[in-house]
């Protein structure tokens, strides 16, 4: 016999991945976002690999008790993002990747879309929430806006995922100290991960949510 009710399929799913973040020195809020990337991805290899900045978590709640906005690199993560519990917050969530303007600027400087799309975001990225979880073009945009144009998102959650790229983009994230980030060391990640991530933030901060899948 297989469960069927999504709370108690989540709360086995939680209580099967609790036993792998033992041992990591993570708070409790750090597991929440932890449990529910390794929950997204159906891997508990990601436990050791997740990194959280110290700020990340309360930068995240300042963000979202100021009705700031997420970027995105591209549709799969906007689309992902629970937008009932991110409504009551009062911002919105944007992506570029298929606008037109992306596109010229893309082919006219001969960089990806993705690219093209954080660089055409600029100054709009200044103390709202970017996540990126497919391209790694996008989050080594944005670290060049941060270190060049003084750019400051509130929050980072960069993980891209790939074999070019995506790993050192990842870690450049990690590296700065400048701006809060949630990643994931290496090749792994994805648009699922990055949903996860922000997920976790909202739900974290909103009791009220239901099922699992309520969007």
């Amino acid at each position: 016999m297989f469960m069927t009710k999504p709370m108690e399929i989540e709360d086995r799913s939680m209580a099967i991945i609790a036993p792998h973040l033992e041992g990591l020195r993570l708070t409790d809020d750090e597991k929440k976002i932890c449990s529910r990337i390794i929950h997204a991805a159906g891997d508990v290899g990601y436990a050791p690999i997740i990194r959280i900045h110290p700020e990340a978590i309360s930068a995240a709640k300042a963000a979202l008790s100021d009705g700031k906005n997420i970027f995105t690199d591209v549709e799969m993560v906007r689309r992902g993002i629970s937008t009932k519990t991110f409504r009551k917050f009062g911002g919105e969530i944007f992506c570029k990747i298929s606008d037109v303007d992306t596109r010229e600027l893309a082919n006219r400087e001969g960089i990806t879309r993705a690219m093209a799309a954080m660089r055409l975001f600029g100054k709009r990225l200044d103390g709202q929430i970017v996540a990126i979880g497919n391209a790694p073009t996008a989050l080594f945009e944005v670290l060049r806006l941060v270190r060049e144009e003084n750019i400051r998102p509130a929050l980072i959650i960069g993980v891209p995922v790939g074999f070019v790229g995506a790993a050192e983009s990842k870690s450049q994230l990690a590296a700065q100290n400048e701006i809060p980030y949630v990643t994931v060391i290496g090749t792994k990640g994805g648009s699922s991960i990055a949903v996860a991530a922000v997920n976790a933030l909202l739900y974290m901060f909103d009791s009220s949510r239901g099922a699992i899948n309520e969007k």
